[in-house]
């Protein structure tokens, strides 16, 4: 079974751009398979029509997993076997539907309008040397030219959606090397000078140990007390890192969904928020944002925190594609988080998806408009 599992991913390895979409079509190879039979032809035919069936297929396959230009030369394979096969087997003009299938998953308009000039051209020309009926070459004619610069539509936009990620995958990566300069440099300040001053007096008391152990005693009381606010610092700038204030994540998240070229529309109130819910609340927006700006391919966003009935809400809502998606290991955090101090988060789908995140409260405060 792997063996044959082996052999199958070496002809046909299927990546992120198409998956199994190819195979969809490749039941109505059946009419190419089957000709023989109602032609009641013999063993030989039988075999020789198979095989052929077979090869143009492994072709089909091998174009759409394969980049240029071994994609271009089996396309072309795939066109001389089609005009070949259309004379002797009823089922092969539906060889230039895969074609043309094949040969429009590209970016080139120009190639695409070379291969759907030239099937047409063929269609035309075997129409009228074996008599078929309008409404085959007819149907044909449009199915070319659908087929063609359909999958071209899909691979520009395919290309275009792999040239957004590629960018977004590298303003994180810069985000990412930045925050992490950015926390070198604040624990050098904070601790720099702390861990200096640490090392002098511990030294000032080993060399007064001896001599004047009151005063080594007293230097090690220093010490301690370094000690003690260089990790009271830390502290302090760990709980930045985590949050900066419901305020601050506010404007950030303005800033970033704007960038993204989305329209923001923000209500905030003034609410009397505790650190620990400020913090958790803070965090829970900057998830939300970064849901938005990621995966929702949203126009608008509307962001609202307002107080009512001794409970703060706050809602991110967007017009995006993300409603039906799965919740994913950010969304599971932030609720573990705000149930964790007796909040709730409610995920509702409708044209896009909306957040609505609750608070206790201990009083309600007037609505400000930004």
């Amino acid at each position: 079974m792997k063996t044959l599992q082996t052999i199958w991913y070496k002809i046909y390895p299927v990546n992120d751009r198409h998956k199994w979409q190819p195979l969809m079509w490749l039941p109505f190879m059946g009419w190419f398979f089957i000709d023989p039979w109602l032609r009641h032809s013999g063993r030989l035919i039988w075999i020789g029509n198979t095989a052929y069936g077979l090869f143009f297929v492994f072709l089909y396959l091998y174009a759409f997993s394969r980049p240029e230009p071994r994609r271009l030369y089996a396309t072309l394979a795939m066109l001389g076997m089609s005009v070949m096969a259309i004379p002797f087997n009823d089922g092969g003009p539906c060889l230039l539907i895969y074609t043309i299938a094949a040969a429009g998953f590209t970016t080139s308009f120009r190639r695409v309008l070379n291969f759907v000039g030239v099937e047409l051209a063929v269609l035309i020309f075997y129409s009228y040397r074996l008599h078929l009926p309008f409404g085959f070459w007819g149907s044909m004619l449009l199915l070319i030219i659908l087929v063609g610069f359909g999958n071209h539509h899909w691979a520009v936009a395919h290309c275009n959606e792999r040239k957004l990620q590629r960018a977004h995958d590298e303003i994180e990566h810069l985000a990412k090397v930045a925050e992490r300069e950015r926390i070198a440099r604040d624990m050098h300040d904070v601790l720099g000078h702390t861990l200096s001053l640490i090392t002098l007096k511990a030294e000032l008391a080993r060399k007064l140990v001896d001599r004047d152990p009151q005063l080594a005693k007293q230097e090690m009381r220093d010490v301690e007390n370094a000690s003690r606010a260089a990790l009271a610092e830390v502290r302090d700038a760990i709980s930045g890192y985590r949050a900066d204030g419901i305020f601050v994540e506010l404007a950030r998240a303005r800033a970033t969904l704007e960038t993204a070229g989305i329209r923001v529309d923000c209500e905030t109130a003034r609410v009397p928020l505790s650190p620990a819910q400020e913090s958790v609340l803070a965090l829970a927006l900057r998830e939300a944002v970064t849901n938005v700006v990621r995966h929702a391919q949203a126009q608008n966003c509307v962001v609202r925190l307002s107080c009512s009935d001794d409970t703060c809400t706050m809602e991110v809502a967007d017009d995006g594609r993300g409603a039906r998606a799965p919740e994913g290991n950010g969304l599971r955090g932030m609720r573990e988080r705000l149930e964790a101090i007796g909040g709730s988060l409610v995920r509702q789908a409708d044209l896009g998806t909306r957040l609505v995140i609750q608070l206790p409260l201990a009083s309600p405060a007037p609505t400000l408009r930004n």
